[in-house]
């Protein structure tokens, strides 16, 4: 349930319209705080404030956060949209979900309401003599807040659609979730066990991105059977029907199909991928907007080098020592999870930029470089895919590349040549 409550939560965070919600709320509540105090003993302490000076206040205030919130929206638009273009149109969930962005169009609007519901109220004479002087400290500490915000904001908004900032946010969520897989490398399941028998197949039923996988209730189903669970698909695999998401051993009865629909449920789709629980989609990110910096129309191999660097760090997380006091146990005890499969993000991470960088040898070199980088980390299945990508590499350069001397020099920095 606390899993489910947290996805719910990180996929509300991606709407625009949430926080700008909560802060509309808290400033409607804040309007009518003013007119408690009336009934307090605050109204024989504090000084008389007056109406006509509050109300020209509250009038400043609404007429010119209508226009920086149209104006803040605009902006964000034409961010979010330079982002796409520049980087990846997959980097857009990021910088939705820019904080100091959306807590500022939160502000903006939250303060909008705010004036209008305070000032039609103080017109209509809800507020008192310690009414007054609330309405008068909230809105004073409001309109300071408002400053700063929009303050904050313009360094923010500066910066939000660039490259390279988007290619940071991007390296950062990737390391999230790269961390939280190197954490829970089975998601608190078990390891595969090897089995003479595969299982009965629990086959999908819908069609999209596997995005979060419901363990605990599998296990809720697993221990009512008396079974084991066996999950076929991992975050970020996409998904259609008659794709075996997983096989149940030790339960075979006559109402398999209903078994089959409710394990089915532990598996949520959507039509797109997500970064919190899918380490290769940040990978995955970051290889296309080196292969799109690498394309004839764009010849940018800076923005391919800095990626490959990203990249680097990205998989030297899985050379830190780990501290066994972060290592979470196994919560569920009946599901085996296969582990990430490094093959796999290798793929992801240097093939298109091999295929798209073949011809240039800055890019190429840098390559072969990280491979020697990673293969020191000393980790079997690290090593054995910087070898394999070190002889691809070189072999796509050597199909690409005319001049001999570029293919000498690139043929000393390349790992397999070193190995031997």
């Amino acid at each position: 349930m606390k899993s489910k409550i947290k996805a719910i939560f990180y996929r509300l965070r991606e709407q625009l319209w949430f926080r700008p919600f909560i802060f509309c709320f808290f400033s409607v509540i804040a309007a009518f705080i003013a007119h408690l105090a009336d009934a307090t003993v605050l109204k024989d302490f504090v000084p008389s404030i007056n109406t006509d000076s509050l109300e020209e206040l509250l009038s400043t205030i609404s007429a010119s956060m209508l226009v920086i919130s149209i104006f803040s929206v605009a902006s964000m638009l034409s961010a979010f949209s330079a982002a796409s273009n520049s980087a990846t149109p997959r980097s857009f969930k990021l910088i939705i979900v820019d904080d100091v962005s959306q807590n500022a169009l939160s502000v903006f609007i939250g303060s909008f309401i705010f004036s209008i519901i305070a000032k039609v109220a103080l017109q209509n004479g809800l507020y008192g003599k310690a009414g007054n002087f609330v309405l008068f400290v909230i809105t004073l500490g409001l309109f300071a807040v408002v400053i700063l915000t929009f303050l904050q904001w313009v360094n923010r908004i500066s910066r939000l659609g660039r490259l390279t900032n988007t290619i940071k946010k991007i390296e950062v969520a990737a390391a999230k979730a790269i961390k939280a897989r190197i954490k829970n490398p089975t998601l608190k399941g078990i390891a595969l066990a090897p089995k003479k028998n595969p299982g009965y197949p629990i086959l999908a039923h819908n069609i999209g991105y596997l995005i979060r996988i419901n363990l605990g209730y599998l296990q809720d189903i697993a221990e009512d059977l008396d079974a084991t669970i066996t999950v076929n698909r991992l975050p970020g695999c996409f998904i259609e029907p008659n794709t075996p998401i997983a096989f149940l051993h030790g339960h075979i009865a006559e109402d398999m199909d209903e078994i089959s629909r409710k394990i089915d449920k532990a598996f949520s789709c959507d039509e797109t991928r997500v970064f919190d629980e899918d380490p290769r989609f940040g990978i995955i990110a970051l290889s296309e907007i080196a292969s799109r910096a690498l394309s004839p129309g764009i010849n940018d191999p800076g923005t391919a080098i800095q990626i490959i660097g990203s990249l680097t760090r990205l998989f030297h997380l899985w050379a830190e020592p780990e501290n066994e006091e972060e290592t979470t146990s196994v919560s569920y005890d009946r599901i085996e999870v296969p582990e990430i499969s490094m093959a796999d993000l290798f793929e992801d991470a240097f093939r298109p930029i091999a295929r798209d960088g073949a011809t240039n040898i800055e890019v190429m070199i840098k390559l072969q470089k990280t491979f020697c980088s990673l293969a020191s980390m000393e980790r079997a299945d690290i090593t054995s895919a910087a070898m394999y990508h070190s002889e691809m590499a070189y072999k796509r350069a050597v199909q690409h590349m005319k001049f001999e001397e570029d293919l000498k020099d690139l043929k000393k920095e390349c790992l397999i040549s070193k190995v031997v």
